[in-house]
């Protein structure tokens, strides 16, 4: 049985039996926007909530998700693919309890596994969909071969955007490389979180601004789904490598963060028709993509 058929029956045995998590993909057309500070505060928040949250960083090679918790974890993906570890020995616990998982080195070393070695890792990931009801993958920032991989798997996209003008050029090229890559809007949601606004209503324009190109020349839906106001405790939380919303639970920005957060779990009914395919689809989409780019090099 050659790789795909094995990831089919897998997948398919996987949905038969056990409920999905939610997988939620993080990301941005630039760095410096904020992305992690949103993915590990939306985290909190969301636990908060009641969901058990595991946070997956996808931002191969710069760990920012552990600095900004000020953890530093044992062992990472690599561990569970390379060394025997499982999978709750690469998940670290954060505050209030909420998980996450370092990315390791990259997702290029999943592009040299074996079909049994593949068929391996996605068993694995598939514990976590038991582990978690909402996974949060923060990627990369920009329009990588990495963060689109992430991407372009997904079908619940947040994309954070500040007012700076190349904020709002890079999210566009970001959608506007996705599109190429001609995933099914039908089932992908993008969802834009304004970042470092003075208000919502500064936000929701900056949203409808976007949104005014990418439905003129991108076959793809943008939704606005809440603004995170301008806040010094968002920088004297990240000087002190703690989340925002958990040192300053008050602040401006930790408010925005928390109507966020509501407005995701309101919406869980909204998306009862998206597959819900969980991390075990997720990352399986993400190997067939891999390897299908590499056939035509």
């Amino acid at each position: 049985m050659d790789q795909a058929s094995k990831l089919r029956e897998l997948i398919k045995s996987q949905n038969n039996s056990k409920t999905l998590a939610r997988v939620i993909t993080v990301t941005s057309g630039k760095g410096g926007v904020g992305k992690s500070s949103v993915s590990v505060n939306l985290a909190l928040w969301l636990r908060r909530l009641g969901k058990r949250v595991v946070i997956l960083d996808a931002d191969f090679g710069l760990a920012n998700i552990e600095v900004m918790l000020g953890i530093r974890p044992k062992y990472n993906l690599a561990d569970l693919m390379f060394k025997g570890k499982a999978l709750n020995d690469i998940i670290t616990e954060g505050p209030e309890g909420i998980g996450f998982i370092s990315g390791g080195s990259g997702i290029a070393e999943l592009t040299s596994l074996t079909a049994n070695q593949v068929v391996y890792l996605v068993q694995k990931l598939c514990e976590l969909d038991q582990i978690a009801d909402i996974i949060i993958i923060d990627t990369g920032a920009g329009i990588s071969d990495n963060v689109l991989e992430f991407v372009a798997a997904s079908e619940e996209v947040l994309l954070v955007a500040t007012p700076e003008p190349t904020s709002i050029t890079d999210a566009y090229a970001l959608l506007k490389t996705l599109n190429k890559k001609h995933v099914d809007s039908d089932k992908m949601t993008v969802k834009m979180i304004a970042n470092k606004v003075s208000n919502e209503e500064e936000g929701e324009e900056l949203c409808n601004k976007l949104n005014i190109v990418v439905k003129r020349f991108l076959d793809l839906n943008l939704e606005f789904l809440g603004a995170v106001t301008m806040d010094m405790a968002v920088t004297k939380a990240v000087m002190q490598q703690k989340p925002f919303s958990m040192i300053y639970p008050n602040s401006p920005a930790s408010k925005s963060i928390h109507e966020i957060a509501g407005k995701l779990c309101g919406q869980e009914v909204d998306i009862s028709s998206m597959s819900n395919k969980g991390i075990t689809r997720m990352f399986s989409g993400i190997i067939a993509r891999i390897n299908q780019r590499n056939s035509k090099k």
